[in-house]
Parts: structure tokens; C-alpha cells; sequence
């Protein structure tokens, strides 16, 4: 079966779970932070494929690490996943959960990365920008400092990537020197 095809169809049961129990919104804030991953990542993947570690230790760790309600639909969720050998998944079905709970409240995820901490107003002006080309959608931006741009700024928004850096603009120089 495919890689992409198994966290997807756990996503969707994941989804429709909890918009029954009307938990969606409270799985999507749990998952978001798995869905861009986090330090540590590779040894919770240890403990939770490694056929020694009970399944309920397992689901424990999971619901730990997510800060998550024993007896939730996510806590369940999670025991399913993990009984049915497919904990390696975890991060993408995270990742598609997360995907479909955007497309579902439009919501567009916005990622900012500047080479250097910049004044409120000008990430708010990049922030107006964004919002008037997708009017209507709720904005979650996230800013991250990257200095090896060297200057200026990146700006991704699904899967539409402004780059205005100094990095970016001294590659293509130095492509157009080389034609």
C-alpha cells in the first residue's frame, strides 16, 4: 500500500471521529505541533515500532508528548494506530489531519522566515499582503529566523514560496554570470 495512501485514510477516519465527539478543533491544535515535527522525533519512532514496549506504553508516550486527554478521541485514535502497526505513520497521518481540518475552516498556513528579527510593522505589512490575496481565509503565520539568508525574507504559503532574500538574489546572479 502507499506511503501516502495509509496516513491519509487514518487522517479521515481521525477527521470524521471527531467532528462526531466535536473535537476536531482540539485534535487539530494537539496535532499541529507533530505535523512539524519535533526534537526527538527519531527515538519516539524507536520506542513505538519496537515490538518489546507494550502497546500501552506506547499510546502513553503518544498522548504525552501531545499533551492529550486519557479517554479522548485522539487517546483512542492513538491505540489504534500503534495496535495496528501503523505508529511510523504518526507524523503523516498528523500532517494529513492537519491539511484537512485547513481546507475544511479555510485556513492557509503562512510561513515567514527572515534573516533577522523585523519591526512588527513591516511583518504586518508582509502579513496584509498575504491576507489581500487570499481574502476570506483565516492566516496562521509562523515566523522562523534563518540567518543564512543572508537578508531579507522568505514568505510560503502552501505550496507558493515569495522569495525575497539576499541569498535568493546572489544565486541568481551568480547563475546568470555562469550563462
Amino acid at each position: 500500500m502507499n506511503d501516502g495512501l495509509i496516513p491519509k485514510r487514518y487522517a479521515k477516519a481521525l477527521y470524521k471521529l471527531a467532528i462526531e465527539n466535536g473535537d476536531s478543533q482540539e485534535i487539530y491544535e494537539l496535532l499541529k505541533p507533530l505535523s512539524r515535527g519535533f526534537r526527538g522525533l527519531d527515538e519516539v519512532k524507536r520506542v513505538l515500532t519496537n515490538p518489546k514496549v507494550p502497546e500501552q506504553d506506547k499510546g502513553r508516550v503518544m498522548m504525552q508528548l501531545l499533551g492529550a486527554k486519557p479517554g479522548s478521541s485522539l487517546d483512542k485514535f492513538m491505540l489504534l494506530v500503534i495496535r495496528n502497526n501503523r505508529a511510523e505513520y504518526l507524523r503523516k497521518i498528523a500532517l494529513a489531519y492537519v491539511e484537512l481540518y485547513r481546507d475544511d475552516h479555510d485556513i492557509a498556513q503562512v510561513d515567514i522566515t527572515m534573516a533577522s528579527e523585523l519591526p512588527q510593522e513591516q511583518l504586518q505589512g508582509i502579513v496584509d499582503i498575504v491576507r489581500k490575496l487570499k481574502p476570506g481565509i483565516t492566516l496562521e503565520v509562523e515566523t522562523a529566523i534563518d540567518p543564512e539568508l543572508i537578508g531579507g525574507f522568505t514568505v510560503k504559503v502552501g505550496d507558493v514560496l515569495l522569495d525575497a532574500s539576499v541569498k535568493n538574489e546572489l544565486k541568481k546572479l551568480r547563475l546568470k554570470l555562469l550563462s
